[in-house]
């Protein structure tokens, strides 16, 4: 059996390594080692994936079913790596095999959802090649045993884990940590999330940006009314959870078009004035110094006649029309996006303002065109997932961290 064509790498990740094998023409196979999340803990259990020595089995995937035993060591030289290994009956001889070598390693301790939608295969692939690896922190052990780790990747909720990230930091004072607990704490109440954008400087930037005005509740339903009367707001209100969370319970709003219908909402609250936005939200995702808008479709604007035929809608969340405005017929004047030197100013002065690099806005444009804008709503690290091209968004933003460490 001749095996023409075919070209081994080897990824190594942190103390092990992987092998993935495919043909120049199309491929037919890769081993499975370091392709997922679920594959790694699967071939741990089973003891696949330690360093290579003679005799070591690597298990594959592809049509032949066959394994490869590493028949003789991997000599390094410099970056490139000679390794002999059999395959099958067959045996392959690889030189100056290139190799990506880990040299920054991420502890990430993120939700099982989280896990699932930011670390895709195609994300992880493209982080070994640049020679990054994304280590799962086990909660169930304490953090100041494992590693050791360049950056920690989190988006945990609860005082146990601030406390031992705390500790770690301490103790590891040059270790990297997106993003500080202090720093996403504001986020996760809705009373100060957007206090800094109202400070915020936007000369010469194509635009204005505020906040819509907000009353925060607490009390007695049945006093709603009258604190929304002392406070001068104008129904329509959208009442959001006073808590950020993560849970899609948190991200739920209702939109309230009466003042009796006031006294059915459940504090804690954010009543928010609802402004016209001709149904279009952007989502604009920061990444460092990266900035990417997307438009989503969202609620439609309300007319003063219509407000009195009802009396609370409940959504799910703001953008819950529609994954994407794109596909929508839209005046190009809505669908126009704001100016990228507005959201770079925007993202800028928040990144310092608030201390983090992951997060992103939810804004509005009053009356869906002109250059008055309104942020809604900030999130941290949110669905990057659903970002375009996130992958090398995200593995250029670690790669700045790198470089920032002597890497």
């Amino acid at each position: 059996m001749k095996l023409d064509g075919e070209v081994l790498t080897v990824f190594f990740d942190g103390p092990r390594a992987s092998l993935a094998m495919g043909l120049k023409t199309g491929g037919v196979g890769h081993f499975l080692r370091g392709d997922s999340v679920a594959d790694r803990s699967r071939e741990d259990a089973e003891g696949w994936g330690k360093p290579g020595g003679i005799g070591d089995e690597w298990r594959i995937n592809d049509e032949r079913g066959e394994n490869y035993v590493v028949e003789e060591e991997a000599k390094k030289c410099g970056e490139e790596y000679e390794l002999r290994i059999d395959v099958g009956v067959a045996q392959l001889h690889c030189e100056s095999v290139m190799a990506s070598v880990a040299r920054f390693t991420v502890g990430y301790a993120l939700t099982s959802k989280k896990t699932k939608s930011f670390l895709q295969p195609k994300f992880e692939m493209h982080a070994r090649k640049k020679g990054i690896s994304f280590v799962a922190i086990d909660r169930s052990r304490p953090l100041e045993g494992q590693g050791p780790f360049d950056v920690i990747l989190h988006k945990i909720s609860g005082r146990e884990w601030q406390q031992q990230l705390e500790v770690y930091r301490r103790s590891h004072p040059d270790i990297i940590v997106l993003d500080p607990p202090e720093a996403i704490q504001h986020l996760n109440s809705r009373q100060s999330m957007l206090q800094d954008v109202a400070d915020l400087n936007f000369c010469d930037c194509g635009g204005k940006v505020r906040v819509p005005r907000q009353l925060v509740v607490t009390g007695d339903p049945t006093s709603i009314s009258d604190s929304v009367a002392k406070a001068g707001l104008k129904l329509p209100l959208v009442a959001k959870p006073l808590v950020v969370d993560g849970t899609a319970k948190s991200h739920a709003l209702s939109l309230v078009f009466n003042e009796i219908c006031l006294a059915e909402l459940d504090p804690p609250l954010v009543l928010q004035e609802f402004v016209n936005h001709a149904g279009v939200l952007f989502k604009v995702y920061v990444v460092g110094d990266t900035v990417k808008a997307m438009r989503r479709l969202s609620l439609p604007d309300v007319h003063e006649c219509e407000s009195v035929k009802h009396g609370v809608i409940s959504f799910p969340r703001v953008s819950c029309a529609a994954a994407s405005a794109d596909v929508a017929d839209l005046d190009p004047r809505v669908a126009e996006f704001p100016p990228q030197e507005l959201l770079d100013s925007l993202a800028s002065q928040l990144r310092h303002k608030l201390g983090l690099h992951l997060f992103n806005l939810d804004m509005i444009r009053e009356g869906g065109m002109g250059n008055l804008y309104y942020v809604i709503d900030i999130n941290y690290f949110p669905g990057y997932g659903k970002m375009p091209d996130y992958e090398y968004v995200f593995m250029d933003f670690l790669l700045n961290l790198a470089q920032g460490r002597g890497k």
